[in-house]
């Protein structure tokens, strides 16, 4: 109770794989002490296991169909690993496009201003003035 089985610093990414000592409940503690004003996201996939210890009366078949098993769940991970990244980088896209779209906008609203102020300038600088 109470003990760290993995920590992790200063990382932007990264995986952990803990196999449970014991049977129990185990709680998940994420902390954001590092980086107080960015958020972060956390994605995890928990699996339970269930181990044979007797490996020798096991049939060849019956290791070969765990072994697949097994491989797949770990390739059926990567996948969802995979989703959520690529999910998290078109988010990241779609608002720097956002962001430059309106940039964009400002900076001709600022242009055609300057122009405008141009004009009107050098109007006022080739305007015949009379005194009489």
């Amino acid at each position: 109770m109470g003990i760290a089985q993995v920590k992790h610093s200063k990382q932007s990414t990264g995986t952990a794989e803990i196999t449970a000592k014991r049977d129990g409940r185990y709680e998940y503690c994420f902390s954001n002490v590092m980086s107080t004003i960015a958020d972060k996201v956390v994605s995890f996939n928990v699996h339970g296991v269930m181990y044979v210890s007797d490996d020798e009366h096991m049939a060849p078949v019956e290791k070969e169909i765990r072994r697949l098993a097994q491989g797949l769940q770990a390739v059926k991970d990567e996948q969802e690993y995979i989703v959520v990244r690529e999910r998290v980088h078109r988010n990241t896209a779609e608002s720097s496009n956002e962001r430059v779209m309106w940039w964009s906008i400002i900076q001709a609203v600022l242009l055609f201003m300057v122009c405008a102020w141009q004009v009107y300038y050098l109007k006022s600088f080739f305007e015949v003035k009379r005194v009489i």
